[in-house]
């Protein structure tokens, strides 16, 4: 058996040529995730899909909604997850729910409604990551709905969805 022998100049022509190759590629860049141009969750079937360019599907998760899932959220405290179109409006990477993305919530309807009701609509809507100290719920988190009204993942997806999705993606939030 042959043992092929690499000099360090082969080695740095090697390396020059896998750069020429992942920028000519860089959909095939490993350590870029591809950008999300919307989200959409479905609140009857627990899922969230990530969408990129040309409506790809780049990522779906199971979620786990607020306590009180059916309907959309009118006020604060009813423990519900909102509907209706919103943005993610900024990352927070220290919350007490490991890593978190706002969500606009509430927009000009929702506020509406409230009016109506006399009640604050509420606000502070995320999608987030698992409480500190139940890490080990990752597995099993979306079997139950647990928020008070926000979006959750497990942390491993939470650090994915944080890296993919930019401030300003809008996110649809359906029944």
């Amino acid at each position: 058996m042959r043992t092929l022998k690499m000099t360090t100049s082969g080695w740095a022509a090697l390396g020059t040529a896998l750069v020429i190759v992942a920028s000519a590629f860089p959909s095939l860049a490993l350590d870029k995730p591809e950008t999300v141009k919307r989200v959409v969750v479905y609140k009857e079937r627990k899922l969230m899909e990530l969408i990129g360019a040309k409506e790809v599907l780049l990522r779906s998760y199971r979620v786990a909604l607020g306590r009180n899932p059916d309907g959309p959220k009118k006020t604060a405290g009813d423990c519900r997850t909102p509907e209706g179109c919103y943005v993610i409006d900024r990352h927070q990477s220290r919350s007490k729910f490991y890593k978190s993305l706002h969500i606009s919530y509430p927009n000009a309807f929702d506020l509406a409604s409230a009016r109506r009701l006399h009640q604050s609509p509420g606000g502070d809507v995320m999608i987030h990551g698992l409480p500190k100290g139940f890490e080990d719920m990752a597995e099993m988190h979306s079997e139950a709905n647990w928020t008070k009204g926000c979006i959750a993942v497990n942390n491993q997806q939470m650090d994915e969805i944080f890296k993919m999705i930019p401030d300003g993606t809008p996110i649809e939030i359906r029944p």
